[in-house]
Parts: C-alpha cells; sequence; structure tokens
C-alpha cells in the first residue's frame, strides 16, 4: 500500500471473511459474526466489559453489551444443583 492508507469499504471486509468461511468450510457469517465471537470469548476469559469496548472500539459499554452476551449453556454448567431432601 501507499499512503495514504485508505480503509477497506464494508463490501470488501464481508468479503473476504466470506471467502476465508468457505475455504475452512464453516458456516458463513460476517465481519460482526467476528466481532460478537470475540466479545464472547474474551467475556468467557475474564476480560471485563471495559476492556473489551476497548478492544472493539466502542464509547459507551452498552454498545459493548450487544456483543459481549452470557454464554448460558457454560453458566448453567456452573450453577450448583439444588439440593434434595433439605430441610424446610
Amino acid at each position: 500500500m501507499v499512503a495514504p492508507f485508505t480503509g477497506l469499504a464494508t463490501s470488501s471486509i464481508t468479503g473476504l471473511v466470506g471467502r476465508a468461511c468457505a475455504r475452512a468450510r464453516v458456516a458463513r457469517f460476517g465481519p460482526h459474526g467476528i466481532r460478537h465471537a470475540a466479545a464472547c470469548e474474551l467475556l468467557a476469559g475474564g476480560a471485563s466489559m471495559t476492556e473489551i469496548g476497548q478492544l472493539l472500539r466502542h464509547a459507551q459499554e452498552r454498545t459493548t453489551a450487544i456483543y459481549a452476551k452470557v454464554d448460558r449453556a457454560r453458566l448453567a454448567g456452573l450453577a450448583a444443583p439444588c439440593p434434595t431432601g433439605a430441610a424446610r
């Protein structure tokens, strides 16, 4: 590339990701899918919402919350089962 550098168009990024999915033989998803997956993995790994937001370059934490969702299946595995036969 020659300066001044310019950003890639949205359609270019979508095309790159789509072709990478095809080469990897995985279901097609877009750039936002990558951001969502990264945010979820970071959250599961213990990163704070502030850290994730900085990485995704979000100005507000509520924007980050759109991408970073709790993995309910993983969370259910952490929940302690209710004891049976407990005194009331």
